[in-house]
């Protein structure tokens, strides 16, 4: 069976969706694969890496779709042109897909796959289970997220994050609020505390309280009217009441913070606004607000999603794909997530379609020819 990596060609993007590493081990496995040529270069795993893992490398993306049985990649396909390319027209009937599709942001791609009668299965769609666990690309690529967000903030605030005592005297510890405790919030308070900061972070989902006091930080929050846990480790949208609460809560740590960091998702995907115009009024001047949820659309009222601004003496950061800020472990996690997928169902040599399978019937967007995931049907 043939696996097939195309270059990834959305804007910034660097990724690629296997490192030779990976290939290495899928080659093992029984499948033949091949990869279009730099793919993986702003990965920095060369074409010759890939070869000598035994890949092959070749140079027509046309080709190389039209000659899948499977392809992986990090985004959605490419439609109607897009940067030259129509990959989803390109590739046969029959073929599969497994890629981070997004549906409910796709809807035009997901019509076009439907339609081409592509099997197409998105990991942002795999259930949040213990046997997923290894599957799961929003995990892998959010603890990425939390770090680095972490980091861009400490490097933007006029300020040590650590305490640091001095000859001049001392000088106390930045201090750092983190809103939403899913894997990008629990990896931006580990990274905040490892860099000295003084972290107090806040979840609508209380129980995981444990989880970020046994990184050091103090949990902050207050008791709900019901429960906002969506299952699998995502929160679901409060009550107005809760709401309300939850603003007032957010809005008194807000001032006292040097460095706010948001990560708040709703399923892994949407961003609520969790901070308000005048939330951002009230800081303190020469702050900070890494808002992580720019991906899902921003967290702030006043962020200017991929890009950094300064309102009222606040510098605002709104990154946008953070993982491909670190593609050469981006991918290799990216990829060992795809593998995991394709080793799971593989029996002789071959990727098997099982949608009596919790995990695929979770993850299937499109086959034969129709959209089979609830969620992007009621969507479309």
């Amino acid at each position: 069976m043939r696996i097939v990596v195309p270059k990834e060609t959305q804007p910034g993007e660097t990724r690629v969706a296997l490192a030779p590493e990976v290939c290495k081990k899928l080659v093992k496995a029984g499948y033949t694969i091949a990869i279009e040529s730099g793919a993986g270069s702003l990965a920095y795993y060369t074409d010759d890496a890939y070869r000598e893992v035994g890949v092959v490398v070749e140079s027509d993306p046309a080709a190389l779709f039209g000659s899948a049985d499977l392809v992986l990649s990090v985004n959605a396909p490419a439609i109607g042109g897009a940067a030259g390319r129509n990959e989803v027209a390109w590739m046969r009937p029959g073929t599969t897909i497994l890629t981070s599709l997004m549906p409910l942001k796709n809807l035009d791609v997901v019509r076009a796959l439907a339609e081409r009668k592509v099997t197409s299965f998105s990991t942002d769609a795999i259930p949040r289970t213990t046997r997923a666990q290894a599957m799961d690309t929003l995990s892998s690529m959010a603890s990425i997220r939390g770090y680095k967000g972490a980091l861009l903030a400490a490097a933007e605030l006029p300020k040590y994050f650590p305490m640091f005592m001095t000859a001049a005297g001392t000088v106390f510890p930045a201090k750092v609020f983190v809103i939403g405790a899913a894997v990008a919030g629990l990896q931006a308070i580990a990274t905040a505390k490892r860099l000295g900061a003084n972290v107090v972070a806040t979840d609508v989902r209380p129980e995981v309280k444990e989880e970020i006091e046994s990184l050091g930080a103090k949990f902050v929050g207050f008791e709900l009217s019901g429960s906002a846990s969506a299952g699998g480790g995502y929160a679901k949208e409060l009550s107005a009441e809760d709401k309300k609460r939850q603003q007032e809560m957010l809005a008194e740590q807000c001032t006292i913070a040097d460095v706010v960091i948001t990560t708040a998702l709703i399923g892994g995907v949407f961003a609520p606004k969790v901070i308000s115009g005048d939330m951002v009024r009230q800081m303190r001047r020469g702050s900070v607000l890494m808002d992580l949820g720019a991906d899902g659309g921003g967290n702030c009222e006043l962020s200017k999603i991929g890009h950094t601004v300064v309102e009222h003496g606040i510098t605002i950061m709104a990154p946008l794909n953070l993982p491909a800020t670190m593609p050469t472990h981006a991918s290799l996690l990216f990829g060992r997530n795809l593998a995991a997928f394709v080793e799971t169902f593989t029996k002789d040599k071959a990727f098997q379609i099982d949608l009596t399978d919790d995990i695929q019937k979770g993850a299937i967007i499109t086959h034969e020819g129709a959209v089979v995931h609830e969620a992007t049907k009621k969507a479309m």
